[in-house]
């Protein structure tokens, strides 16, 4: 992705949170420069902060996401923290793609905007798809789902992920952008994530200028 496609998502992004009365911390607002001598800060060494992706393919639009980690543990690094939290952008016409976590449990909520639709999947002992039905906790109610079935989220609602529960999510058509919330156990994107067809989950940036405010992946770069 070009870094300036990049500072424009993330220029819509914070007036998508505004807009929807959403308030996020105040270094989310820092300038790559305000970042020096913060290396060994909770935020850093967690990877906390924007985070944004089109998993390697190139078409924002139709497969991406934009995260911002609010917190999070790290269990290589010794803490304590057993939970994370994000705050997600979820457009019309865009896919979270099918995957699962080895490890994380979430609740997934719909915070504001338009219906949030999940797609479901079982895992097998091989980690593919199974073909059974899935029990699976919606706001505390337990439904079952049929392989590939689909849960719809209104503003409001929650489901829980299990580990190895396949899912991918996107926005009911025509009724707008979904402001999506996590909360889970200590989030690794770097070795938590098993997608159905492999792809990346940070993107290749390519700099044609200079960012307006740093991602996860590039504190190494820039600190």
């Amino acid at each position: 992705m070009k870094r300036s496609e990049i500072n424009g998502l993330i220029t819509k992004a914070k007036e998508f949170y505004s807009k929807h009365h959403f308030s996020l911390p105040k270094w989310a607002f820092w300038e790559p420069e305000d970042w020096k001598g913060t290396g060994d800060s909770e935020v850093v060494r967690n990877l906390l902060g924007w985070d944004l992706t089109d998993y390697g393919k190139g078409d924002f639009d139709k497969l991406g996401l934009i995260l911002f980690t609010i917190r999070n543990g790290n269990l290589k690094a010794g803490d304590a923290k057993p939970y994370a939290e994000k705050i997600m952008i979820l457009r019309e016409g865009q896919i979270c793609p099918m995957h699962f976590h080895w490890s994380k449990r979430e609740d997934i909520i719909n915070r504001a905007g338009g219906n949030l639709i999940i797609k479901l999947y079982g895992s097998d002992e091989n980690e593919a798809m199974s073909d059974k039905p899935l029990d699976v906790s919606v706001d505390g109610f337990i439904r079952t789902v049929e392989p590939g079935g689909e849960i719809v989220l209104e503003p409001g609602e929650s489901i829980c992920l299990e580990p190895g529960m396949y899912h991918s999510f996107y926005c009911e058509k025509g009724a707008g952008d979904v402001m999506v919330g996590e909360v889970s156990a200590v989030n690794d994107d770097n070795s938590d994530n098993r997608f159905h067809e492999p792809l990346p989950r940070f993107p290749e940036v390519e700099e044609d200028e200079a960012p307006i405010h740093l991602l996860v992946n590039d504190y190494t770069k820039y600190i």
